[in-house]
């Protein structure tokens, strides 16, 4: 698939996953004690993850339009695609496992370095171009 059309699914589905966690985590926002009250650390890390959905969703649609409107080879767009992609289908699962166990913090470099790659390799792409 194209690297732009990708993004821009990928941006929508990440959208979507905003949304329907933001259901899940609104039928019990109310209670003071949910997951250790509201500036726990387990209360923190979900609502990281539900907003991480949205922020990283909006991150792919900014690039797949960004790419359209000003091109870059196909192998910076390939690279930074899968990099975009993989760090909006990891950072929120990373973030409910960390807010589920703790340990499971260790896992931030994998989705932190996919989309600092993504970003790299964007900005190398339009340099090079």
């Amino acid at each position: 698939m194209e690297p732009a059309r990708c993004c821009i699914l990928a941006g929508w589905i990440a959208i979507v996953g905003g949304i329907a966690s933001g259901l899940w985590l609104g039928l019990f926002f109310h209670r003071d004690d949910w997951l250790g009250g509201y500036a726990s650390w387990r209360r923190r890390m979900f609502r990281l993850g539900h907003i991480a959905f949205f922020g990283l969703g909006f991150v792919n649609l900014l690039f797949g339009l960004s790419i359209r409107a000003y091109p870059i080879q196909h192998l910076h767009a390939s690279v930074a695609a899968f990099a975009f992609v993989t760090g909006a289908a990891t950072m929120s699962p990373t973030c409910f496992l960390a807010g589920w166990r703790t340990p499971f913090r260790h896992l931030f470099a994998a989705p932190v370095a996919a989309v600092l790659v993504g970003v790299a390799t964007l900005l190398i792409g339009w340099w090079s171009t």
